[in-house]
């Protein structure tokens, strides 16, 4: 089997809101098509927002299960943090110690799909 290309797929009743938090928080651009759309970095498909009316946001840490999320290793974690939350990320749980060697701070985007910003 060749894998020609990968693209992540999340769901999300909100289309235009969640591609817009995903192509703000990466840099990118909204392309928009009925019912699907593309997040572009640089002109290239990083990741997709399909429309499904009836998503439920899973619970972090307890409640619905979630059934994955996005881990993105950043330099600058306050200056990552800050951007995040602009955008519109909500804050799910926060690191112990923002100072240490490694971490991780848990967010979700406006759907409620769970995601990470870790350095180290």
């Amino acid at each position: 089997m060749e894998i020609t290309r990968q693209v992540i797929v999340l769901d999300a009743a909100n289309l235009d809101e969640v591609s817009r938090f995903w192509a703000d928080l990466l840099g990118g651009e909204v392309a928009a098509d009925d019912g699907w759309h593309s997040v572009l970095i640089e002109g290239v498909e990083q990741l997709a927002v399909q429309h499904a009316p009836d998503h439920e946001p899973p619970g972090w840490p307890d409640g619905v299960p979630q059934q994955m999320h996005l881990d993105f290793y950043v330099a600058d974690v306050a200056g990552a943090h800050s951007h995040a939350m602009d955008c519109g990320a909500r804050l799910l749980q926060d690191a112990p110690d923002r100072d240490g060697e490694r971490g991780f701070i848990v967010y979700a985007d406006p759907a409620g799909h769970p995601f990470c910003l870790c350095w180290g």
